[in-house]
């Protein structure tokens, strides 16, 4: 079985506290399908865990099959630099269909961000030595697709659908309180 072999640090994005008993850690493709699926079901799973869980989110962008990958993922970084990964992570999700430099302008503009920032960023590669550290740690742990899921460091390999993930989080949960 595959371990996390890059340690959630301070320069992850993390919705949750670090005292969580539980950490679900995905690498993720924005232009990715199957993550566009599980997106809603992980949103479900934080809601239903709350403080029980901590969620990490990386990047793993696939751009020989998906070439809006990296540009939405360099518009994520943009907005995370700027205090708002989280909404714009979730517009990009939320507008999957729609991947592209007209969404991406819409996602900043919304967030009250400057847009001349993100083409800078696009330009001069400002984000690539965080999106190479996120590929080689989920290379390292073993990730070879997307979306890739560790609970706790352990892989986990979705077999029947996102909804299982509930599965193994919730025992984890009840361990934790003894039970």
């Amino acid at each position: 079985m595959s371990t996390l072999s890059v340690l959630v640090g301070p320069d992850d994005h993390v919705q949750g506290p670090a005292s969580a008993p539980v950490t679900l850690v995905q690498y993720g493709d924005y232009q990715c399908s199957y993550c566009g699926e599980a997106y809603p079901v992980i949103k479900r799973i934080l809601e239903r865990f709350g403080d029980e869980l901590r969620f990490v989110f990386r990047n793993f962008p696939l751009p020989e099959i998906h070439p809006q990958a990296v540009p939405a993922a360099v518009t994520a970084e943009y907005c995370g630099s700027q205090g708002q990964f989280w909404p714009a992570h979730d517009a990009l999700y939320s507008h999957q269909a729609a991947l592209g430099r007209t969404l991406y302008r819409e996602i900043v503009e919304k967030l009250g961000l400057d847009d001349q920032g993100l083409q800078h960023a696009v330009s001069t590669d400002e984000f690539a030595q965080r999106l190479r550290h996120d590929i080689d740690g989920g290379i390292r742990s073993g990730v070879n697709g997307t979306p890739a899921f560790f609970i706790n460091g352990e892989l986990y390999q979705v077999r029947t659908g996102f909804d299982e993930l509930a599965d193994p989080i919730g025992r984890l949960v009840e361990d934790a309180h003894g039970g």
